[in-house]
């Protein structure tokens, strides 16, 4: 009877909105892969703001097991600009590149990615915040967005996208993203938590959040990377030992007057500058900017003689044999393709050009540290996070990570729960410990061998991982 109350409300505000501008397509071809696709994928528009003027697209992708039992997760894309796809053709969505028989001369073929998170959840991965990806604004005011706008327009999202899709209104909602998501995703579960707490409709089934390798807080993220550069043999426990006596520990914002620190510091800046951060032991290559030709690229101006022989057989899923980034080109081929935004259903003239990430967004930075979020959760009702990080991240080090977890006084439960390995295959896939308080818990993860987005470097180990911490299994 309740749930036929709900859904007969969630019918009445429907017709409410039904003046908003959204748009749902359900999509059963792509270009690129052979015949229709085989599993369920609706992309969209739902508008958010004060007169609807901002539109986030979104793609929906069903979970290929139960999708009326499975959990609803609302992943979000680093950033702050980068595009929901990117995350869908390059870590945990159903759908990838094919390397090995695609070629920047023709358009690429995808292929299906075995370890896509959709075999074990329904998943909405969406374009946020506006500007980024297929998401635009219809006033150019739109366009000048912040941390605290975004949060809102996310969680105005995902209301009115529950209200369209009330089948899933039962469903345990996640909350995920990675990066700089590891800022927005526990503000928008924090909104979450206070909209129910007022009885706003409709509630909101959170119950878990999970971030990857997530921007948490300055002092934690960006000043560990000097204890993580020593703990690898980036640096000489020397220098480091140097570093830490003349700064003091403060790396981020030193005294300027204290010459010997920016001396030491000069010293460690040369020794990683030519590092790949986002992968330490991956290739760092040359910048590049390319723009579509009539769909075809302007090899000269990448600098570079690219052929089919950088796309090697040596590993065509996931690295290219020579720089990884150079994969990101079929990204841009493919999503600027009118063919393709016409199966998406992306409005004509809405955007000049997609980008991976778009970096000229008018973006402000006003939610500094997500750390006082987690602080908050301490006495919310129960709620679950999944921290994983990567651990060859020189982005967001796993040392930081760990350090602000530590900050929250939490317990490490004891037994199994304590620092241990956790498997795949019966090989080590990284470490694991838990932490509690009352009935919030931290389950803290590291993926051994991966960069920045752990996904993209080791699919088989992550896709592990969430299918078991959904299923409430330990690591």
């Amino acid at each position: 009877m309740a749930t036929q109350c709900r859904l007969l409300w969630c019918f009445l505000i429907l017709l409410v909105l039904s003046n908003s501008v959204s748009s749902q397509t359900v999509v059963k071809t792509l270009p690129g892969f052979e015949g229709n696709l085989p599993f369920f994928l609706e992309t969209g528009y739902i508008g958010v703001g004060e007169m609807d003027e901002i539109q986030l697209f979104y793609y929906f992708f069903k979970s290929e097991r139960k999708p009326n039992e499975d959990p609803l997760v609302l992943w979000l894309p680093t950033g702050p600009g980068c595009s929901a796809l990117s995350s869908i053709l390059y870590e945990n969505g159903p759908i990838r590149f094919n390397y090995k028989n695609s070629s920047i001369q023709d358009k690429p073929v995808l292929e299906l990615n075995i370890y896509s998170w959709t075999k074990v959840a329904n998943v909405i991965f969406l374009d946020a915040p506006v500007g980024s990806g297929f998401s635009y604004s219809t006033a150019s005011s739109g366009y000048n967005t912040s941390d605290i706008k975004t949060v809102s327009n996310i969680y105005e999202f995902i209301r009115k996208w529950l209200l369209m899709h009330p089948e899933h209104m039962e469903n345990q909602l996640v909350i995920g993203g990675e990066s700089y998501s590891g800022i927005i995703a526990p503000a928008v579960v924090q909104k979450i938590l206070e909209g129910n707490a007022a009885k706003e409709h409709p509630w909101l089934n959170i119950q878990t959040l999970v971030v990857g390798n997530p921007f948490t807080d300055v002092y934690y993220d960006i000043n560990s990377r000097v204890k993580f550069a020593d703990r690898v043999a980036l640096i000489s426990d020397d220098l480091y030992e140097q570093a830490k006596f003349h700064c003091h520990g403060e790396y981020v914002h030193p005294n300027r007057s204290n010459t010997a620190c920016a001396a030491v510091l000069e010293m460690i800046h040369r020794c990683l500058e030519d590092l790949n951060a986002a992968m330490i032991l991956e290739n760092k290559c040359p910048a590049f900017s390319p723009r579509p030709k009539n769909i075809q690229w302007d090899l000269g101006s990448l600098g570079l003689n690219l052929t089919d022989s950088l796309f090697s057989e040596a590993n065509p899923i996931t690295y290219t044999g020579y720089c990884r980034k150079y994969n990101y080109l079929f990204a841009s081929l493919w999503a600027n393709d009118l063919a393709v935004q016409e199966a998406l259903n992306v409005r004509n003239g809405t955007i000049e050009h997609w980008e991976r990430c778009n970096k000229s967004i008018a973006y402000t930075r006003d939610i500094k540290s997500s750390l006082h979020y987690y602080k908050n959760f301490l006495s919310a009702k129960p709620l679950r996070v999944l921290v994983y990080s990567g651990d060859h991240d020189l982005i967001i080090p796993y040392v930081g990570t760990e350090e602000w977890i530590a900050s929250l006084n939490m317990t490490i439960s004891a037994g199994n729960h304590e620092w241990r390995p956790w498997y795949v295959d019966g090989q080590v896939a990284g470490y694991t410990e838990i932490y509690t308080k009352k009935e919030f818990r931290i389950t803290y993860a590291t993926v051994k061998g991966a960069g920045h987005t752990a996904p993209e470097y080791k699919p088989k180990q992550c896709y592990n991982m969430i299918e078991r911490y959904l299923a409430h299994f330990f690591l």
